[in-house]
This record gives C-alpha cells, sequence and structure tokens, in this order.
C-alpha cells in the first residue's frame, strides 16, 4: 500500500475512449496524483454511440473492462442542445461528486475556449478540473503515445482537414508522417478523432474490426465492430 496515493484526491476521467483521454489516464495513474474512480462517456441515445466519436458502446464497455475501470454513461439525445448537454453532464457530475468525487480529468491539449468551458461546467459543483497534458507539445506527445505502445484507429475523420482516406487507419507512426503539416498530429483541431484498443494500461486487447465507411453530418467515420460480432 502506498499511504501517499491513498490520501490523493479521488477523481473521474472524462473519457472519449481516444488517445488524448488515454494519454491523461494514463499520466495521473503514472504519478498517482489522483486516484481514479471511473471513466464518464457521453453517449448519444438513438445510436447508442460515443458522442461524436461514432465508436459503439458495446466498444467503450469492452475498452472499460479492458482498463479494469467502472463506466458512468450520461446519455443525451440526437440533435442535443447545448443546454441539455450541460444539464446532463452536471448531473452525471453531480452524482460524482455527491459519492465524494473531488476531481474530473480532462485530456485537452492547448484550446484555450475549451479548457474555460469545462472549467464553467465545473464551477458550480464542488469538483476541480484538472489538464494533466495542457501546454504539452502535441508532435512529441503523438510519437509518445505510440512508442508507449498504446494501438489506435481513426474513427472519425474531418474531410475539411484531412484527406478522408485515413478514416479506419491505424494511428502509428506512418500515419503520423503522412498528415498535412497543417493537421495537428494529435487532432486537437478536430481533424480526427481515435479509439484506443491496446496499450500498456489494458488488461488484454478489445478485439476489433473495421467496418462501413460512411459520411453523416459533414464527418466521415469508420463503423468499428466488435471482433467476435
Amino acid at each position: 500500500m502506498n499511504p501517499t496515493h491513498d490520501l490523493a484526491p479521488r477523481a473521474l476521467v472524462s473519457w472519449s475512449g481516444g488517445k488524448d483521454s488515454t494519454l491523461a489516464l494514463h499520466r495521473v495513474l503514472g504519478d498517482r496524483s489522483l486516484r481514479v474512480d471511473a471513466l464518464l462517456t457521453t453517449v448519444t441515445d438513438e445510436y447508442d454511440r460515443i458522442s461524436m466519436h461514432g465508436v459503439r458502446v458495446a466498444l467503450l464497455e469492452a475498452q472499460a473492462r479492458a482498463l479494469a475501470l467502472p463506466l458512468r454513461v450520461a446519455r443525451i439525445p440526437r440533435a442535443c442542445t447545448n443546454d441539455v448537454y450541460e444539464t446532463v453532464s452536471r448531473d452525471a457530475l453531480a452524482a460524482y461528486a455527491a459519492g465524494g468525487g473531488e476531481r474530473v480529468v480532462f485530456g485537452d491539449l492547448f484550446l484555450e475556449d475549451v479548457r474555460a468551458y469545462r472549467e464553467r461546467l465545473l464551477a458550480p459543483l464542488p469538483l476541480a478540473p484538472s489538464f494533466p497534458l495542457w501546454g504539452e507539445d502535441t508532435r512529441a506527445l503523438a510519437r509518445r503515445f505510440v512508442a508507449l505502445g498504446f494501438r489506435a484507429v481513426l474513427a472519425c475523420v474531418d474531410p475539411k482537414q484531412i484527406d478522408p482516406a485515413f478514416c479506419g487507419r491505424e494511428y502509428d507512426d506512418r500515419l503520423l508522417d503522412e498528415l498535412p503539416a497543417t493537421a495537428d498530429p494529435c487532432g486537437e483541431n478536430g481533424e480526427f478523432h481515435t479509439f484506443v484498443y491496446d496499450g500498456p494500461l489494458f488488461r488484454e486487447p478489445v478485439r476489433v474490426s473495421r467496418g462501413e465507411v460512411v459520411t453523416r453530418d459533414g464527418f466521415v467515420f469508420c463503423d468499428l465492430l466488435p471482433a467476435d460480432a
């Protein structure tokens, strides 16, 4: 037992299933600065998929099992307004705080407006935000993710920013070499979103296969499927 870690604040990780939230989790577990209770993910009810990323809930649940962490899900309707999103999010966060939670971990890197929005969302609650990756060089961070042995696939691409052919590809050194210079290698400007299926935090890989690639609402999605489905 580590008495210092036992006294560390309890935390919930804002979880997208992608590489930035995975790296944030890896960081706080590695430095033992927080005791992680669970992951919190927003899911679109009608689709039963992670909001924005479009990853199926079955894969999200498999990911949480592989990470040996409880999963909390905040469900929002399709075409959700910001007011509804904030109400659902605050309700989920308030429930965590009521159980003794103290912090919420975010994987944001450098977008000041996004950070300010997170801080405003938490302001009425007895929860403090934590941004363990904030301000780090995203090129170095992207390479570190790969070097650590994490494995991920691009689940969603913004075709206005990068070639849609990147959708469904492995997030590896080759992909990083081929991204256009205008794209952030961590996709912080919304160029792409990832699903992480293996790495040093995983007890076992999440078995996933690549399905149909579709365009919806101006974004290109690769329909990731449980490999045994």
